[in-house]
This record gives C-alpha cells, structure tokens and sequence, in this order.
C-alpha cells in the first residue's frame, strides 16, 4: 500500500518533535460527496487537491489504484470532473502504469495556458534506480470523444528525474511562468548534505523546439532546510516563494540575480510554541502578507496557521490560529485565499470524529482572526483531507481526503455556504 511505499521519505519530512484566538461554533453548511473512490478504473487515496479550469472542471489524481495494477494497490489516475445538469460526472483522464510513464501522482496538476493538464509522479521514469524518481507529465484529450467513459488522454513525458546532483521525488504544485516556462520542487535529490542524505531542489523545465530542458535553480544544502515538498509560487517581481518542511522548517525565497538563482530565508521557524513542519503552499494577500499553515508547532504542538509580513528589517511572524484537537489537528495542506479575503483550509485530524476538518479564518480589521469549522468529516463521507481547498467565486469548497467514503480509498467534497 501507499502508506508503506511512502513511509522512508515520509520520515525525511516529518519534524521532530502567542496568542489563544476566538473560535466560533460550526455552522451549517452544505456538504456532499461528490464521487467515492472505489479503487479499480477510478483510482485510490487522493493525496493532492483538485484544480479548476476557467469553464469550472475539476482535475485532480488519485496515488493508488486504477485499472494497471503493476504497483502496489495500483499506480495512480488523472481524473477530471464536469458539472453538468445540476450534478457532476466523473471520467478517468489516464492510468499510469509505474514505469517510464510514472507511478503515485501525489501532486495537484496545473492547467497551461494551451489548456493541457500538467503535473508529476513522486515515482516512476526513465532512471533513479528501482522505482524510479518521478516523472513530470502532460496530458492531452483525444483528438475526437470516442464517447466511451474511459476515453484515454495520452501522456507526454517532459522529464525524468534521476539520481543526484538532478532532483529526485518530486511533490508539491507546479506553476508556470509568463514564458512558459514550469517550476516546481523535489522532495529529495540534489546534493549530499548529511552522509547519504539528499536535500531536495527547486527546478525549472523550459520548452524548445518540442522537448524540454530541465534547470536546477536551487539545491538545499543544509538537513534542517530541507524537504520542499510544497511547491513555488510567483510575486510581480518574478521571485519564488516555497517551504521547506524538514526540521522545524522554513519559509524561503529565490530571486534571479542574473546568472543564478538566490535563496534567502523569510523565515525560520524555532522550537517550543512557535509553528514548525510548514508542508503545505503559502499564498499572497493584496498587501504582499504571506500565509501558510504548519502540521506541528504552536500552543498545543497540534498545528497552525501564520502570518508573515515584510518589515524594513525582514519578516514578521504571526500565528493566527494554534489548533486544539477539537477545532483540528495536523493542517497538511497550505491555506486558500478566497475572495472574500477569509483564509481557507482542511486538518487531517482532529473534529468531532478525529477525521478532519475543513474550517474557515476571518479577519476582524483589527489583527484578530476568527476560526469557523464548516465541516467535520466521519468515515464514509471522508477521512483526513490532505490537499489544498479550491474556493470559487460563488463560495463553494472543493477538496478530497485520503481515506473515507465507500471503500475507505477517499472521496472528493464540496461543502457550499
């Protein structure tokens, strides 16, 4: 299974182990399981969280299942899903198979601007040893609908990763630049920064001529910085913003000076009350406030949600939200700005049920945040969603879980105001 696939780089990530804010009751709230993983055709425990188009679809992945069971409980699906007649309708993009094409999407996929589906694979390709160290991936729709459900896409393989000084694994979104150009990080990789321990990168993948050029921007150096398994993220002056999950964690930047990419580090997280495992993305507000969300840390070493603020000395912290068990545990995910300037996210544990949470922060004016759960997750109707939330501009939240629904293999949500 997965958990057992996953435990050895999972273990890389995983740290070692101020202000009480108000909290306000659940309020009601719509939520419906739009589809219940059943492992075979479908796929399996869906790490990541779902993307939106601009006619308003779904995609997403599934780790696990499929229809080819070359792996463990199967090697991982693309799926996509489609509003149509008041519902929704669910449709298998691609299955991989866990060789050259790759094995375990664990990542979110992007959407291009040719409106292709981007993303990666933590296994699978070309070199890396046995299993492979992943794989960055394209989908593309059939020229003509055959009409049938499982109507393939047919996958291009960018890149395959390979064995250091390359990235290896890599997890967290990918995101494009105004060229064209595709960033994202690996888990591992890179260079030897402690005995046989490999730190992880930030890469770049630019398109010429039909193929694909790969360009490692960044390779982390120190074990305590390390682990990127979030992603990047732009500002306006083309700059990265990512974290790094290993130890108690930082929040990083990288700026091109012109002949090489510079990391500094905004933030870096300490032991005792303060967040530490920042494993999720971070996300900007209009005023260039970074917010991110981390798995440990905080009053009761549960979890939080925190602020940076650029100051004329560096960056500020604030925690706005230290979680408590009952109001949930173990953020995963990073944090959604919405519309309507409330910070959106899910815990994976913690709730009524131990199962998770999908809870809602406000902002008063005053720099005082207020947590509201909007849903507490119980067995069938979801387990422990692991993924970043899609807010739309109507209000409507869209996510998954790892495990719960039908089979215990996870389920795709929307909880609606």
């Amino acid at each position: 299974m997965l958990r057992n696939r996953l435990s050895s780089i999972l273990l890389r990530w995983v740290c070692v182990l101020m202000v009480v804010l108000p909290v306000s009751a659940a309020r009601a709230q719509n939520y419906s399981v739009l589809h219940s993983f059943q492992r075979t055709g479908d796929g399996a425990v869906p790490l990541a969280g779902l993307t939106m188009d601009r006619s308003g679809n779904l995609f997403g992945t599934a780790s696990e299942g499929g229809l080819v069971q070359n792996c463990q409980g199967g090697c991982g699906t693309v799926f996509e899903l489609k509003p149509r007649n008041g519902g929704w309708v669910f449709a298998p993009l691609y299955q991989f198979t866990g060789y050259s094409d790759g094995d375990v999407p664990a990542s979110r996929v992007t959407i291009g601007s040719d409106g292709l589906v981007y993303g990666t694979t933590l296994y699978g390709g070309l070199v890396g040893g046995f299993g492979g160290a992943g794989v960055i991936f394209r989908l593309q729709p059939p020229a003509h609908a055959s009409g049938r459900l499982l109507s393939p896409w047919t996958e291009s393989v960018l890149y395959s990763f390979g064995n250091p000084p390359d990235g290896a694994n890599p997890w967290g979104d990918t995101t494009f630049d105004a060229q064209g150009n595709l960033y994202g990080t690996t888990l591992a990789g890179g260079v030897q920064c402690a005995g046989a321990y490999y730190c992880g990168t930030v890469y770049e993948l630019t398109p010429h001529s039909g193929s694909w050029t790969e360009n490692i921007l960044y390779t982390f150096t120190q074990q305590t910085f390390a682990a990127p398994r979030s992603g990047v993220i732009f500002d306006g002056s083309g700059r990265l913003y990512g974290t790094a999950s290993n130890g108690y964690g930082q929040v990083f930047r990288l700026a091109n000076s012109g002949s090489q990419w510079v990391e500094d580090t905004l933030y870096a997280f300490l032991s005792g009350t303060d967040a530490s495992g920042p494993t999720g993305n971070v996300v900007f507000d209009p005023s260039g406030n970074l917010y991110g969300a981390t798995v440990y840390g905080g009053l009761n070493d549960l979890g939080t949600v925190y602020e940076l603020t650029p100051t004329a000395s560096g960056w500020s912290e604030q925690l706005l939200y230290n979680f408590d068990g009952p109001h949930g545990s173990m953020p995963m995910a990073g944090i959604t700005r919405g519309a309507d300037g409330n910070l959106y996210g899910t815990t994976c544990h913690g709730g009524a049920n131990n199962q998770g949470t999908v809870f809602k922060l406000t902002p008063d004016g005053g720099g005082q945040w207020t947590l509201t759960t909007l849903h507490e997750f119980a067995g069938s109707e979801g387990d422990c969603p692991f993924g970043k939330l899609v807010v739309d501009g109507s209000g409507n939240i869209y996510g998954t879980t790892e495990y719960g629904g039908d089979r215990g293999v996870g389920v795709i949500f929307e909880v609606t105001p």
